[in-house]
């Protein structure tokens, strides 16, 4: 998007300083806090400089939900990995994964594989699973030459947002994933899940609460019920923390949803959302949500260098479409156990 003179002059007539511990973050009205560097950090001290900021950053992350980091000119997954290390203390590998991420070196993986032209809706990163990461650490290689910028949505601000109705209900049933693994599109359930044998595949879903049904063609068919609304682990505020709109149908292109159906039918697709007891979700309930994280969306264009620390509990993220080469690694990182978030539902397969 393109700001005219006027409303780039408006912009920084609001920007305000916010003093968060020693840093000093940049508040700009739609554009996430940004923590501008100045000083010349070395890629060998970026875990010393991270650790004597770490208490600052957390404090903001809690206050904010997110910080961009400019000016620290992290080029590569080396130093993005120091960065991400240092401050997550634990870092965890994805798992059911539904697209492909490319291993960028040590706890660095790529962004999603996902077509360029096509968005991706706001969603919590593994919001599925019993163990969330609490941190996201994601660095700009390289940015394209168009679009692309990494959304910010608060989920306080959504829960607040959505009508009562549709909170109410997704509060009571909870939210339902259901997923048939194919050659097509997507992972296979080997990859996804991280094992080989069907009975390896069986045990992994029986301790996650994960239902599972193996289909003629030797593909796998999961559905798994989950909480759309969790309280932060560390503050105790109530959050809408879930895959729910990303992964629904009704957020596909039409010309991508038709399709999807054609080849693999309406209840076959890779991947869908439902009420957690297993009724469909309508196309104006999905649109609604997309409206509301619409309206809270931060945005600032990535420049090369830049690193974004996202809390993955507090904040949906999301990815516009893009021209041009797009280079965004990311570190999962501080995980925590669903348990912990005072779900509303104990996880289980879904009805």
């Amino acid at each position: 998007m393109t700001h005219s003179t006027e409303s780039t002059a408006a912009e920084a007539a609001t920007t305000e300083s916010g003093l968060v511990g020693d840093l000093d973050l940049e508040l700009t009205p739609g554009k996430p806090p940004i923590l501008r560097v100045t000083e010349s950090v070395a890629p060998s001290s970026l875990p010393e400089w991270i650790g004597e900021r770490r208490a600052a950053l957390e404090s903001a992350l809690l206050d904010h939900g997110a910080v961009l980091l400019r000016g620290l000119g992290v080029r590569d997954s080396a130093a993005l990995g120091r960065i991400g290390e240092r401050l997550s203390g634990t870092v965890m590998p994805e798992r059911e994964a539904f697209a492909r991420r490319r291993p960028l070196g040590g706890p660095v993986v790529s962004s999603l594989e996902w077509p360029p032209d096509q968005p991706m809706c706001m969603h919590h990163e593994v919001s599925y699973g019993l163990e969330i990461p609490r941190l996201l650490t994601i660095g700009c290689f390289a940015p394209p030459t168009r679009g692309g910028i990494t959304g910010l949505a608060d989920a306080q601000a959504v829960l607040a947002g959505l009508p009562e109705p549709i909170v109410t209900r997704f509060t009571e049933h909870g939210w339902s994933l259901v997923r048939s693994y194919n050659d097509l599109v997507g992972v296979p359930w080997q990859e996804s899940i991280g094992v080989a044998e069907r009975d390896a595949a069986e045990a992994y879903c029986e301790a996650n609460g994960i239902g599972f049904a193996w289909q003629q063609d030797g593909g796998l068919r999961t559905t798994q019920r989950r909480s759309a609304v969790i309280r932060h682990p560390l503050t105790g505020n109530r959050v809408w923390c879930n895959q729910i709109a990303f992964l629904n149908e009704w957020t596909m292109e039409p010309a991508v949803r038709e399709f999807l159906v054609t080849q693999f039918g309406e209840l076959g697709l890779p991947f869908n959302t439902r009420y957690g007891d297993g009724s469909p979700i309508d196309a104006d309930t999905v649109a609604t949500i997309n409206k509301v994280y619409e309206a809270a969306t931060l945005r600032e264009p990535w420049q090369a260098g830049d690193v974004l620390l996202v809390d993955n509990i507090r904040m949906a993220h999301s990815r516009e479409p893009y021209e041009g080469h797009r280079e965004v690694g990311m570190v999962l990182g501080a995980p925590v156990r669903l348990a912990d978030c005072s779900p509303t539902h104990q996880p289980a397969a879904a009805p």
